[in-house]
């Protein structure tokens, strides 16, 4: 794919979310749609209403750069953006009443994001096995192993970005730059559809930073950070995992490294102390090290650094496996 392609899909979907954000933030103060304050909660550390409509922006520039620089309306680009838009329209319904100062169940939120799954599965964008670094030869799973690892990845990645948007800047940042790693991965790769779709990401991502980091001036709730987790596994699924080796294969893992490690610490110890893993608490890392003594901004930056270095892993990672 000719190079210009890539800045101008950065560009447009830039555009697309910086100029929609606030037309939407103003809406969403008319319609009372706004993360309110609640006393005694740990995780709510802002102190005014903030607005929860970034969602709409985010889906709308990622979808308008894909459709416009993919070229084509395949079944694939139907599935990830229907995928996308079932993640929005339940994340709205979860934001909403969080706005009203109630939980929405989880059975609901997790029905929607493995059928979400399914339907990118369906398209054909799975993870089919790996190559034997021994023999050379492709290793393929069984259809049934198959569709359970792609669920599974699309699920948990979907949950962890999720879980990682509890501080301005974080969910926001640390997506950007596990993007930028995949479409370093897809350019290596040769793939560029993955590479597209990462790159539009990146300008998404970073023209929520505008108006997301310290102090917020919008959030994209539940279902934008829902959204941005999907786009990432399906990324993962189309680049860094297609064609891969028993190494490369913790290439997008690193790429995750701070959202996955993290919650997947934060899931073990719910389960342990009898809690629903959905149930959220203030237990992640960017909580206990505003608990050590440091400020949001300063928090952000730790994790952003720390997921720099996951990044640098990987992409020495891609190196290291092209030798071997």
């Amino acid at each position: 794919m000719i190079p210009i392609l890539y800045a101008l899909s950065f560009l447009v979907s830039f555009l697309i979310v910086y100029f929609l954000i606030p037309p939407l933030a103003k809406l969403a103060f008319r319609l009372d749609f706004v993360d309110k304050p609640r006393q005694g909660v740990e995780r709510k550390i802002h102190r005014a209403p903030i607005p929860l409509t970034a969602s709409y922006a985010i889906y709308a520039g990622f979808g308008a750069a894909y459709l416009l620089f993919t070229g084509a309306f395949t079944w694939q680009t139907a599935a990830i953006l229907a995928g996308g838009l079932l993640l929005l329209v339940i994340g709205t319904i979860d934001d909403w009443y969080k706005t009203q100062g109630r939980d929405f169940p989880a059975l609901p939120k997790m029905i929607v994001q493995v059928s979400a799954a399914v339907l990118v599965y369906a398209s054909g964008i799975t993870f089919e096995g790996f190559y034997n670094p021994l023999s050379g030869e492709f290793v393929g799973l069984p259809v049934v192993l198959e569709f359970l690892l792609t669920i599974l990845w699309i699920f948990g990645v979907t949950t962890v970005i999720n879980f990682s948007d509890g501080m301005d800047g974080l969910a926001g940042g640390l997506s950007a730059i596990s993007a930028v790693t995949l479409f370093v991965v897809a350019l290596a790769k040769g793939q560029g559809n993955s590479a597209i779709m990462a790159i539009i990401l990146v300008g998404v991502a970073v023209a929520y930073l505008r108006y997301n980091k310290p102090p917020a001036k919008i959030f994209m709730g539940d279902a934008g950070a829902t959204f941005l987790g999907f786009i990432l596994a399906v990324i993962a699924l189309d680049g860094a995992f297609k064609q891969a080796t028993v190494l490369s294969l913790f290439i997008p893992i690193l790429a995750l490294g701070v959202p996955i490690f993290d919650n997947l610490f934060v899931v073990a110890r719910r389960f342990m102390q009898g809690k629903p893993i959905y149930q959220a608490d203030a237990s992640q890392a960017h909580y206990r090290l505003l608990r050590m003594g440091l400020n949001p901004k300063q928090v952000v930056a730790v994790l952003c650094l720390v997921s720099v270095c996951f990044s640098l892993s990987s992409i020495i990672l891609l190196l290291l496996q092209d030798k071997f």
